[in-house]
């Protein structure tokens, strides 16, 4: 039996064109080549992280990261991080938030609500870089969840 561990998918949530190729570009640079699957809205990104039905069962034993960004055209930030984290299937994905405020009650609230790692734009890249190298050794002693 194989006990190899999945590669991680970056599912990166950014409405902003400029951020999300930076963003790209300083994952690339920090020597992370895994799949980065780009999403500009909350509800595309949504129905990728949870599926049509909502049950998240897509992705079910699938190792993923998500970047995200708190201001979106459709819906907020927090409204994914919460709706993730209630998922049995995606609540175990780390979650990197990026966002262009530094108030420190939306910092604690996404925290309170399962993100890992929080980043203020404009990013500081080789922070941001460090965080996502952290993440991958987060990700190399991370184990998959036995599937019942």
């Amino acid at each position: 039996m194989s006990n190899e561990a999945k590669p991680v998918t970056i599912v990166m949530i950014e409405d902003d064109e400029g951020h999300a190729r930076l963003i790209e570009k300083n994952i690339r640079r920090a020597g992370v080549s895994n799949e980065i699957m780009p999403f500009t809205n909350g509800t595309e990104a949504l129905a990728f992280l949870l599926g049509p039905d909502g049950s998240g069962l897509v992705n079910k034993g699938r190792q993923l990261l998500i970047l995200l960004d708190l201001n979106l055209p459709d819906m907020t930030g927090v409204d994914i991080l919460e709706k993730v984290k209630a998922n049995d299937h995606t609540r175990c994905a780390p979650v990197v938030v990026l966002t262009t405020t530094d108030d420190q009650r939306e910092i604690q609230r996404c925290y309170d609500l399962g993100a890992n790692v929080y980043i203020t734009k404009p990013v500081n890249y080789d922070g941001f870089a460090n965080a996502i190298k952290q993440l991958g050794l987060f990700f190399s002693v991370m184990q998959i969840p036995k599937a019942d």
